[in-house]
Formats: structure tokens, C-alpha cells, sequence
């Protein structure tokens, strides 16, 4: 049992880090809102969204920016409260007393796994549900207003065989477009092809119409049952009235698709066991390939096994997960069975069976399976790459897998960075606590700035099968962990901290 004294410091310090560290995760989430806000503003304002639809895109990024600026906010948060202390001799009051600087640093870590655990969770259960919802969200919008699907120097379908259009240069904020050629077949008498020097897309308040405004330009109709009457019209201003654009925002209410980011950690699981299967068989049907190249060669039959029937495996793989499907069970409602029939036992009439026929010489011949016919019916050439679309089914397997477990370990990894900050920042502050601000910024940024672009070359060595998911997301941490295991034993004696 802690002894009270012990008990007061651990509960002291863990005070002192509770506002730094709102405060932090805060401003540094604030600021990285902003600059997604900076960026997407204006593009979501030029579509004509409701206001609603804006605020949810920019509530959904939230949560991404939290997964990423938590870690941060623990670091700095340990550098401020460690500077502090150490500044006002509390560090060395607590050492002349006989409080060791690990026994200082023991609660800070202890805090910080509580937060990593929390960490954990958001990274799990939050942010891939936020991530389908926003990705979903994004690709309504998209799908909302053909000015920004118009693509310039290219002739894009407005309305499908109807209505096409081709624009030198299209402004998607101001919908200005500059070099119009317009092609109208939406009259089975006449063919008309509308051409302008520039031109302006409006909308009706539904949302349903396209209004062009066009400037300075040309009509060229040709009647198709008489293409010699040929008529041009020249104007200087024209509008024009396209029905049937659907510039209403129509949002997908499911959507079964997700990408890596957008499951939990026990879906990816489910995946990679499912892309193992698949290399499994790859690996089978390579070597089924092989043994019947070489039958090939020696002219006996090819073998072709039939392929194992496909099981859903729907348990949970690991503990975690199975922790998951009971909280899940107990806390849900309890599934209604339904009563069926019990169906009666078929019973098939038994046939009058035929007197086999023997031949006038020798045994009765058994006819030969259907996969010895079908393989004896194919050619029998000698195949110099027997396995290369084996092999290349089994790498995209391993790959998948591969993907799915870096991003597995990188929920783990990230989440793990709240510990490894704090082992990091508390001995560098109680070192240089004369740095002050400075050190808390300046050694704020060179930390991200490392770990984070060793994360990011990690995921792509780890995607890529060149290092394994484990070291390719963990290493960044191991890195940092050893720098402040380091540093903490650098400062274990009193008088070191100056």
C-alpha cells in the first residue's frame, strides 16, 4: 500500500497536467480544424449546400484530428507542467525529501496509459464510424452539382444523350465558363450545336434546373430529315433552360462499402483471415499448376481438385474482440427466434436399377468423371509460367492482409504515443527547464515532425510487404520510448536535473 505522502504527490501532479492538457488538445485541434476549414470552405459554399450539411462536414473531420492530436496535446501538456516544476524548485524540493524523479515520473506515465486507453477506444469504435459517415457525406456532394464534375477541354454529359457541353475554362466558384460549345440532341427533328464566348450556369431554387446564360455567340440547327436546310442564328445574349439536372443533394442511406479506415479493428481482422484463405488457395492451386505441368509432360491425366465450400467464419478473432461481441450481447437487446415448420423427411421412390452390360471381352468399363474428360478435351501443352497468375493472386492477398494489419497496429501504435510522449517529454523539461515556452514548442514540433513522418514511411513499407506491419508501425514508438528511457536514466540522481 502507497504511503500518503506518496499518494498526495501522485494526486498533485496529476492535477497540474489535467488543464495543460485540455488545453492543448483544444488549440491544437482548433488549429488543424481551421485549416481544414481554410481549405474546404469555399468549394462547399460555391455548391449551394444548406448550412447543416456544411456544419456536419466539419463535425465529422473532428474526430480524425482528435486521434492525431491527442498524443500531441499529452506531450505538450508533460513539457509545460515539467518546465514549471522544475522552474520553481518543486522539482528539487520533492528530491530533498526523498522522492526519486522516477517516483515523479511513475504517475505522470500512469496518467498518460489511461489516456492512451481512452486513445484506443476513439481510434476504434469513433473514428471509423465518423470516417464512413464523412467519406459517404463527401461523395454526395460530389455526385450534387455538375459544375465541379465538368471537366475543362472535354465534352461532358449533362443530360445523358441529350445534352453535352464542352468548355475551354470552367470557374467552379462563380460557375463562369469561358469557350462554350453546347450539343443539343434532345429533338428527334433537328441537330443543334450552340457555341458562345463565354457563359454563366445558374440554378432554380429546387435544385432540379440548369440555367446557362450565354454571350456572344452562335446557333447552327441541321433539320435530320433534310440536311440541306442548314440555319445559323447569331445573338449576343441567350439563355437557355436545361430540365432534369438534379442539383438536389441526395444523401445514401447505406452504404456496405468501407475502406481500411473506416473498420474497427475486429472487422479488419475479419478481412485479414479472409485474405489469408485466399493466399492459402492461391498457394494450392499454384501447386495443383506445378503437378500438372509436369503430367503434362509425362501425357498423364490432369488433376483438378474441386475447390473446398466457402464457410463465413463469423467469430471474433482475439480476445479484444471477443470482450467486444459479449459487452455487445449483454448490452444489446436479446435477437426474437423465430418458429418454423419442421419440414417432413423427403423420401425419394427408389428406381428399378439396370442390369449392367458387359462388353464381349473383358470387365465392364466405368465411364470416365467429368474432370478427366474435361482435362483429357484441353490441350496438352507444356506451359512455361504455370503459376505467374497464382503467384499474382497470392501477392494481392498478402498485400491485402498486409494493409489490414498496418492499420491494425497503427490504432495500437498511435494510441501507444501518449506513454512514449510523456517518457519522452518529462526528463528533456526537467533537464532544460530553462527553455520555457521555447522548448515546449520548439520540442513539440521536432517530436511530431519525427514520429509522424516515421509513421507515415512505415504505413508505406508495411503496405508494400517490405517491412512487417508490426515494425513498420512500431518502430517510431520504439525509437522514442528508448530516447526517454534514456534521458529518465541521464537524470535518476539528484542534481542531474540542472
Amino acid at each position: 500500500m502507497a504511503r500518503p505522502t506518496v499518494r498526495t504527490i501522485s494526486r498533485y501532479l496529476l492535477r497540474q497536467h489535467v488543464a495543460p492538457l485540455g488545453f492543448a488538445l483544444a488549440a491544437l485541434t482548433s488549429l488543424m480544424l481551421l485549416n481544414q476549414i481554410a481549405k474546404q470552405f469555399g468549394s462547399l459554399v460555391g455548391k449551394g449546400l444548406p448550412w447543416s450539411v456544411i456544419l456536419e462536414v466539419f463535425v465529422l473531420s473532428v474526430p480524425f484530428i482528435v486521434a492525431v492530436t491527442l498524443p500531441m496535446a499529452v506531450l505538450v501538456a508533460v513539457l509545460h507542467v515539467f518546465t514549471r516544476l522544475a522552474g520553481d524548485n518543486e522539482i528539487t524540493a520533492l528530491q530533498a525529501s526523498g522522492v526519486s524523479v522516477a517516483r515523479v515520473i511513475t504517475p505522470v506515465l500512469g496518467g498518460a496509459a489511461v489516456v492512451a486507453l481512452l486513445s484506443f477506444l476513439w481510434n476504434d469504435q469513433v473514428l471509423p464510424r465518423s470516417n464512413h459517415r464523412l467519406r459517404t457525406l463527401q461523395v454526395d456532394i460530389q455526385r450534387k452539382k455538375p459544375s465541379f464534375t465538368l471537366k475543362e477541354q472535354v465534352i461532358n454529359e449533362v443530360v445523358p444523350g441529350q445534352f453535352f457541353l464542352r468548355a475551354a475554362r470552367i470557374d467552379p466558384n462563380s460557375n463562369k465558363l469561358k469557350d462554350v460549345t453546347i450539343y443539343d440532341l434532345g429533338d428527334a427533328e433537328r441537330r443543334r450545336i450552340i457555341g458562345a464566348d463565354s457563359g454563366r450556369m445558374a440554378y432554380t431554387p429546387g435544385g432540379r434546373d440548369l440555367y446557362l446564360t450565354l454571350e456572344d455567340g452562335d446557333i447552327q440547327a441541321v433539320n435530320r430529315t433534310d440536311p440541306t436546310q442548314f440555319d445559323r442564328t447569331f445573338f449576343r445574349t441567350n439563355r437557355m433552360r436545361v430540365a432534369g439536372i438534379g442539383n438536389t443533394l441526395e444523401r445514401t442511406e447505406h452504404d456496405s462499402y468501407k475502406s481500411d479506415r473506416e473498420m474497427s479493428i475486429c472487422e479488419m481482422r475479419g478481412m485479414v483471415a479472409l485474405a489469408r484463405r485466399e493466399a492459402d488457395r492461391a498457394g494450392a492451386d499454384a501447386d495443383v499448376a506445378v503437378q500438372n505441368d509436369l503430367r503434362r509432360l509425362a501425357g498423364l491425366v490432369l488433376v483438378y481438385p474441386a475447390p473446398p465450400p466457402y464457410v463465413a467464419d463469423t467469430a471474433p478473432v482475439g480476445l479484444y474482440c471477443h470482450a467486444l461481441r459479449r459487452a455487445a450481447a449483454w448490452l444489446g437487446p436479446k435477437a426474437a427466434a423465430a418458429q418454423t415448420p419442421t419440414p417432413r423427411p423427403f423420401r425419394p421412390h427408389p428406381q428399378p436399377q439396370r442390369p449392367t452390360e458387359h462388353p464381349p471381352f473383358g470387365p465392364a468399363r466405368v465411364p470416365p468423371p467429368a474432370a478427366v474428360s474435361q482435362a483429357q478435351s484441353r490441350p496438352t501443352l507444356i506451359t512455361p509460367a504455370a503459376t505467374v497468375g497464382e503467384e499474382q493472386r497470392r501477392r494481392s492477398a498478402e498485400q491485402r492482409a498486409a494493409m489490414y494489419e498496418v492499420e491494425i497496429q497503427k490504432k495500437y501504435a498511435i494510441a501507444a504515443a501518449c506513454i512514449v510522449f510523456a517518457l519522452v517529454g518529462a526528463p528533456a523539461a526537467l533537464r532544460y527547464y530553462r527553455g520555457g515556452v521555447g522548448l515546449v514548442i520548439g520540442l513539440s514540433v521536432a517530436v511530431f515532425t519525427v514520429y509522424y513522418v516515421g509513421l507515415i514511411g512505415g504505413e508505406n513499407l508495411g503496405d508494400r510487404l517490405i517491412v512487417g506491419p508490426f515494425v513498420s508501425m512500431w518502430l517510431p514508438n520504439l525509437i522514442c520510448a528508448a530516447v526517454g528511457a534514456i534521458g529518465v536514466w541521464r537524470i535518476r540522481k539528484p542534481g542531474n536535473t540542472r
